[in-house]
């Protein structure tokens, strides 16, 4: 036998499995405007992901109080809530690139707000709550535009990929972004983070102004009251969105816990603004990993039982994160915990991104936006609140629990979502699944 012959077997097996597995990476070499977005969104996602850390340690830092921290979720639910839906009729009826720069520029102010007042040494805490407030707001509008104009800057057959591509670069930024804030606000304090967070905008606002104009299409314009209702209309009829849009809801307020990592890592692993970019890190990690090896979930039909599953695991690592009794036993659960959403946002967005026709994309997006981060802010709420009254352990391990409860709940109400079948949308709704070679482009 020739050396080399019996392990070439093997590594073909390999090469078929990697293959499987592997998130494509087609959508950044065919689609130019799709490439410049999401290198601009990863540098700038980076920048802002050290406010992310950096805020609720200075709240931290100045009131002591979990609870006072778990109120920044408060003051960035309100405008959420108020401002997503219109935000997505709107991006739904103006041109989506405009408003990615108005969004973007209003974003970059909010940040240096942050950046004066660091410097300066503002000991108000009102002045980061309304801060606060306003990021929330611009986002409201930003996160759903976003996210509609990427289905139009890739063909369809590669849409999977680009929304796994997104979110490894979201997760990347995850990764990156709180392990440098923690650095650099413990060398050189909070002021540096927040300039690094202005400066980083300039990328997200020059790669908007890369992209083709992106008009509204496919229906006309119509009151904004009355094109938020036939939005939540279609979500109400569209029965696996709403399952989808529970399950991560439930999964975002009993099991994320954010804002208990100040508290870990200052009182309970006596870490400080180090162990508190590590812990912020850490779901990042697995997250990374997963979602360059989504390539899976875009070729599984069953992907509404792939959201049922990973947001289970997702309750599991939590209880884990409740139980752990070191700063790496933590990290090594939420990392498990980052795999788990990273494969749940793959697919539930694959879900969304396909059943959805452009123009409600605008409106579904910012429902879907409205859960995304409306839930982690409620879930700051609830976490510091339980926190306070009992433990930060108590506050983790009961929230699991009730993920896991929740999710059984989501799945009996409404068993359309574990019933899903993938489908491609064309023009119009298709009552009918397609076929994997029709889907796949073949």
């Amino acid at each position: 036998m020739e050396p080399g012959t019996a392990s070439s077997p093997r590594r073909g097996r390999a090469r078929v499995l990697l293959g499987a597995v592997a998130t494509d990476i087609t959508p950044l070499r065919v689609a130019r405007a799709y490439r410049l977005l999401w290198l601009g969104n990863l540098v700038s996602t980076i920048g802002r992901q050290i406010t992310v850390v950096a805020l609720p340690y200075q709240v931290f830092l100045l009131t002591g109080s979990s609870l006072a921290v778990g109120a920044i979720g408060l003051v960035q639910l309100v405008p959420l809530v108020a401002l997503s839906l219109m935000g997505g009729a709107i991006a739904d009826m103006v041109d989506r690139r405009r408003l990615l720069l108005v969004t973007n520029t209003c974003l970059a102010g909010c940040s240096t707000v942050l950046t004066v007042g660091a410097f300066l040494h503002w000991h108000n805490v009102g002045y980061l709550y309304g801060t606060a407030a306003l990021i929330a707001a611009f986002s409201a509008v930003d996160q759903p535009t976003r996210s509609a104009t990427i289905p139009n800057l890739v063909p369809a057959e590669h849409l999977a990929s680009a929304l796994a591509l997104n979110f490894a670069a979201y997760q990347t930024a995850l990764l990156c972004g709180p392990a440098l804030g923690g650095v650099i606000i413990a060398t050189i304090g909070i002021g540096p983070g927040y300039l690094v967070d202005v400066i980083t905008f300039a990328a997200a606002i020059a790669a908007v102004l890369g992209i083709p104009p992106q008009p509204p299409r496919g229906a006309q314009r119509e009151p904004v009251l009355q094109s938020i209702r036939g939005g939540l209309e279609y979500v109400v009829r569209q029965r696996v969105l709403l399952g989808s849009f529970a399950a991560d809801m439930v999964a975002m307020v009993f099991g994320m816990r954010r804002a208990l990592y100040p508290v870990l890592a200052t009182s309970v692993y006596k870490s400080g603004a180090v162990g508190l970019g590590l812990l912020s890190s850490a779901p990042a990690i697995g997250a990374v990993v997963a979602a360059l090896s989504s390539g899976w979930v875009g070729r599984t039909r069953a992907q509404g039982r792939v959201v049922v599953a990973v947001v289970a695991v997702w309750g599991l690592s939590v209880i884990w994160l409740g139980l752990a009794g070191s700063l790496w036993l933590a990290m090594i659960a939420l990392a498990v915990g980052g795999a788990a959403d990273a494969f749940s946002a793959v697919a539930r967005s694959t879900i969304m991104q396909t059943v959805t026709p452009d123009h409600l994309r605008g409106r579904i997006s910012a429902v879907y936006s409205m859960v995304v981060v409306g839930g982690p802010s409620l879930g700051d709420i609830e976490a510091g609140g339980a926190a306070t009254a009992f433990s930060p352990e108590v506050s983790i391990v009961s929230g699991g629990v009730l993920c896991l409860v929740g999710l059984g709940a989501v799945v009996a109400a409404m068993p359309a979502l574990a019933r899903y079948r993938a489908r491609y949308f064309t023009e119009v709704p298709a009552p009918q699944a397609a076929t994997e070679g029709e889907a796949a482009g073949s």
